[in-house]
């Protein structure tokens, strides 16, 4: 069984990566950082799982997925190892007033947390629609099913691979196609989004080892929105019933606290 798994030199790709290397999966792990994927291999090899019927295999492929061509190529690579779980965890945060914030850091966000995403997900579909077989994990956020006032551009692009995963659910739905889509959405995670984002959460943050191994038995299961934690399923549900107007104000205050200010 192969896995493929982006955004996988720390946090919750990390996390997912080992996890699912503990079930018995051989690994493409991808990332931009090829030192942290090869220690992660490292670390993997010397615990091999006594599940595996077969040798595990771990294939590290450092690449920038805000390139487009970088995904086409990480697929023509692959694509001959019949994948069998797509995790499209690749992604980042940019905060601020969107008329302030770095327009060429919000494009890199864009082609990283939506373009790549589209790709991987659309090559690897087609294959899995023609085996009849396969998952894809979309990692989104809690913050996709909310309006984002100082994190606009961020909180677009979840809101994106939420839309864009149900759609190809219901598609697949009305096929009757084995091929499952899942979408993992956390709230905050003790990963080292806040570093890049360049803040700091005030709600308590889950372990990422919990949430990546709660995402992954979730979407094997073929469970479509996967909402880790008993504090978020609540927002969510809170954001169902609120108006969009009280919504945004009060996300707004709670960006704001990220940085300190009132």
């Amino acid at each position: 069984m192969w896995a493929l798994v982006t955004g996988a030199s720390s946090g919750i790709g990390r996390d997912m990566s080992r996890y699912l290397w503990n079930l018995g999966y051989s690994l493409i792990i991808v990332a931009r950082d090829k030192d942290k994927l090869e220690k992660l291999r490292e670390k993997l090899e010397k615990n091999r799982s006594k599940n595996a019927e077969t040798k595990q295999e771990i294939i590290v492929i450092p690449k920038d997925l805000s390139i487009k061509e970088n995904c086409i190529e990480i697929y023509e690579e692959t694509k001959n190892l019949k994948i069998e779980l797509l995790v499209n965890n690749a992604g980042f945060g940019v905060f601020g007033e969107f008329s302030k914030t770095d327009l060429e850091k919000e494009i890199n966000l864009i082609n990283t947390n939506i373009t790549a995403l589209h790709i991987l997900t659309k090559l690897y579909l087609q294959d899995m629609i023609k085996r009849n077989n396969g998952h894809i994990l979309n990692v989104a956020s809690i913050a996709g099913m909310e309006p984002g006032p100082l994190m606009a551009t961020y909180y677009a692009s979840k809101a994106y691979v939420i839309r864009l995963s149900r759609a190809i659910n219901k598609e697949l739905k009305k096929e009757k196609s084995n091929v499952k889509i899942s979408i993992l959405c956390p709230g905050p995670v003790d990963t080292n989004f806040n570093n890049v984002a360049n803040v700091v959460f005030k709600a308590p943050s889950m372990p990422s080892e919990k949430v990546a191994k709660y995402g992954i038995d979730k979407a094997l299961k073929g469970k479509l929105i996967i909402i880790p934690g008993v504090l978020n399923k609540s927002v969510r549900l809170f954001s169902k019933i609120m108006p969009e107007c009280i919504l945004e104000s009060v996300a707004y205050h709670i960006q704001r606290r990220k940085r300190g200010q009132k």
